[in-house]
């Protein structure tokens, strides 16, 4: 046996010695034992120096890549004027992006003379000037170029709107569903892949016989299910949070209120559609006792999860597509924000794709039981999915 196997050995024995006696165990009901079971499947993720380092790193893969972007785009900086004595700019002009993306950053002088010298220096981008003769009672002077977006900041526009999405709202739309599509992809994976993990290392090293020994196999899986759903669920609420600061940061205040309520109906689809995948997880460990067995069991589950994330990159501009994707209950999760965030779902869309996934939760977990109980103790070769649905407790 590895050392890491008798350790775990050593440590559930701990874990369960106060629970051999026959009260102890008459004592603990489901819903303690799940408990048990779900704060221990949480503290030992969360001790982990290889959980917290991938968090970390994800945390600043999220934000800097927001931040970067915008550094990079260069839409949003302001532009420096100098505004010689007399001139009135408007007062919005200094407050937001004009229609071009550029405010003004403006730097009162008394003269001219003073204006010229900041403008050849480099230190504004413009002078504002007065001139009576000007229908505004403005003038713009630039270095060699006309000062056109400075400009255009300083226009009062009427409100536009378009019939079509333009090509930086297809380009926002496709990183949101990239966005929803990765965070999903990659906490259920991790995440159950942890399940299985520990599933089988649990089988192998006979652990799970003196775990069944004071608690029931319902409470096992539900307590392994329910603890990492909620630390899944806590690392989305973070992603989602270091994603709201970058934007705050850099300025993208717009862009965040649009995404606000998709990324909360994101999380609330989440929970349920982790709970899915993690009973599947669970359940398809259980029927074997080797890690070299794992792939062949989970391979289905694995493109189960994969596969909304390959429907909003390569489906996207489809909405017949979209739609049934949204209610699919193992696409749901992320197909709906996704369309929210497009604007294509109707109010009531997202309750009736929500009442779909929960019953499809409430099915797989009663399957899931099922099969978990009666697998769990099997030990040898990879036991068939219809021998275990099939076999009594």
């Amino acid at each position: 046996m590895r050392r890491s196997d008798t350790a775990r050995l050593d440590t559930a024995r701990l874990d369960t010695a106060h629970l051999d006696t026959d009260d102890d165990v008459a004592a603990l009901s489901t819903s303690q034992a799940t408990l048990l079971v779900a704060e221990r499947e949480i503290t030992t993720q969360v001790r982990s120096k290889s959980f917290i380092i991938s968090v970390l790193v994800t945390v600043l893969l999220i934000a800097g890549g927001i931040i970067l972007m915008n550094v990079f785009g260069g839409g949003d900086d302001a532009a420096d004027v100098a505004v010689v004595e007399g001139a009135e700019v408007p007062e919005q002009a200094g407050e937001a992006p004009g229609p071009l993306g550029t405010a003004l950053e403006q730097q009162e002088v008394s003269s001219m003379d003073e204006a010229e010298e900041l403008l050849r220096d480099g230190e504004v981008e413009a002078i504002v000037a007065p001139d009576e003769s000007s229908p505004v009672g403005l003038t713009l002077i630039g270095l060699d170029s006309p000062p056109t977006e400075v400009a255009q900041s300083l226009s009062v526009m009427p409100t536009m709107q378009t019939l079509e999405a333009s090509d930086t709202d297809s380009a926002l739309g496709f990183l949101v569903a990239m966005g929803f599509g990765l965070v999903f992809m990659i906490l259920a994976m991790g995440s159950g892949s942890t399940i299985v993990q520990n599933t089988v290392q649990e089988k192998q090293s006979r652990i799970v016989e003196i775990l069944l020994s004071s608690i029931s196999s319902r409470a096992l899986l539900a307590g392994k299910v329910l603890g990492n759903s909620a630390l899944a669920v806590g690392q989305a609420l973070l992603y989602a949070t270091a994603a709201s600061a970058a934007l705050l940061i850099t300025g993208q205040e717009s862009v965040l209120d649009t995404l606000t309520l998709p990324m909360l109906w994101f999380v609330l689809f989440f929970v349920p559609g982790f709970l899915l995948v993690a009973a599947m997880f669970a359940a398809g460990a259980s029927l074997v006792s080797r890690q070299e067995d794992v792939g062949a069991v989970m391979t289905p589950t694995m493109m189960l999860v994969m596969a909304p994330y390959f429907l909003v990159i390569f489906l996207q501009d489809n909405p017949l597509a979209m739609t049934i994707g949204s209610y699919v209950p193992f696409s749901a999760p992320v197909a709906m924000p996704v369309r929210m965030f497009l604007g294509e779902a109707q109010w009531f869309e997202p309750v009736v794709a929500m009442v779909l996934l929960v019953a499809a939760v409430a099915v797989m977990m009663a399957l899931a039981a099922r099969i978990y109980s009666r697998s769990l103790l099997h030990m040898g070769q990879r036991m068939k999915l219809r021998a275990a649905l099939s076999s009594r407790d």
